[in-house]
């Protein structure tokens, strides 16, 4: 069996710097024609010029003959003045604002430590058309962790959106039913949705003792909460599109008394997600979440060329070189149902 897409577009990726990045590109680029770059580097990506740096860096570590474009981002925080929305939308290559609240996950550290700080930012957001990529969690630590997202939408995203009625929203990586439910009341919002959140429930990082390489943020979820994902992904709303959040980390950093959250797809980026709608019955609407909703709400063409699948297993190697260290992928030494093969 066979499958033939428009190529489709990654809205939310984590490529890291230096080694990192020219170890992790390649498996993005060879798949997908765009990708929503985060900015949450140390020091993060907060300026218009900072933005464009990291770009650069990013081109120069393109493989030969790659046409992959990053979409950059900056990161939000309590200072972030309107002034730097204004030339974020100027530049032409800044796509989004991404909002983490502080110590929310990885390198969130400088993130908002109350919208309400930020509300000239947010207000030029709102006048200009730029989008807000949330991070919704809350850290209050009175709130179980499988609940930080059903308590950030009560908590802080309601009240935002009642202040800024305007303001387009990308609510990303839901995990709860929660989360599809308020996007579907929400008319300016979309979502992304992750691979590894459409086939793994909260089993997955306990199975035979703890996986550290299952464990992400926002955390999977029960089974329940999984299948929501799934029907938003294959269903008819266009504001449910792709974001792998795949997420880089090296072994060593993952398997320690206190391991970084992050999943690694970048290396099956599509494949996962066609195994995810196989199994769902839905491979026909592989190609609209994938390739057409994302570009459709950042106001961008589709891709001009077209990538084909195979229903046959693809073997995942145990671990990729990552600069100096090495990195543990999804299905690390397992298999994956689908591959690329043009």
């Amino acid at each position: 069996m066979r499958c033939t897409l428009i190529r489709p577009d990654d809205w939310h990726l984590h490529l890291r710097d230096g080694e990192a990045l020219a170890a992790v590109l390649p498996h993005t680029a060879a798949r997908f024609g765009r990708a929503i770059v985060m900015p949450n580097l140390k020091p993060p990506v907060t300026t218009v010029a900072a933005a464009a740096a990291y770009r650069d860096r990013i081109l120069a570590a393109r493989p030969a003959g790659s046409r992959f474009e990053p979409l950059m981002t900056l990161y939000l925080t309590d200072n972030t003045p309107a002034s730097e929305i204004a030339a974020a939308m100027e530049s032409g290559f800044v796509h989004g604002v991404k909002y983490y609240p502080a110590g929310a996950t990885t390198n969130s550290d400088s993130g908002v430590t109350d919208w309400k700080k930020a509300r000239a930012a947010l207000a030029a957001m709102e006048r200009l058309g730029m989008p807000l990529l949330l991070h919704g969690e809350v850290t209050d630590g009175d709130v179980d962790v499988f609940d930080r997202e059903r308590v950030f939408l009560e908590r802080q995203l309601v009240p935002l959106q009642r202040d800024f009625p305007g303001l387009r929203i990308v609510l990303e990586h839901v995990t709860t039913k929660d989360a599809v439910e308020h996007v579907l009341r929400s008319p300016r919002m979309a979502a992304t949705i992750t691979a590894h959140h459409l086939l793994w429930n909260r089993n997955a990082i306990f199975q035979g003792g703890i996986r550290p390489h299952a464990y992400c943020l926002p955390v999977l979820k029960r089974e329940e909460h999984r299948k929501a994902l799934v029907a938003a992904a294959t269903g008819n709303d266009p504001r449910f599109f792709l974001g792998t959040d795949s997420a880089p980390h090296a072994r060593h950093t993952k398997e320690t008394t206190c391991g970084c959250a992050g999943v690694y797809t970048s290396h099956a980026g599509i494949e996962l997600y066609a195994e995810a709608f196989d199994a769902a019955g839905a491979l026909d609407r592989l190609e609209a979440f994938a390739s057409l909703r994302g570009p459709a709400f950042y106001g961008l063409p589709p891709n001009p060329d077209r990538i084909t699948l195979e229903k046959a297993p693809m073997a995942v190697p145990a671990e990729y070189e990552f600069g100096a260290h090495k990195l543990v992928p999804m299905r690390a030494g397992e298999t994956v149902g689908w591959r690329m093969v043009d």
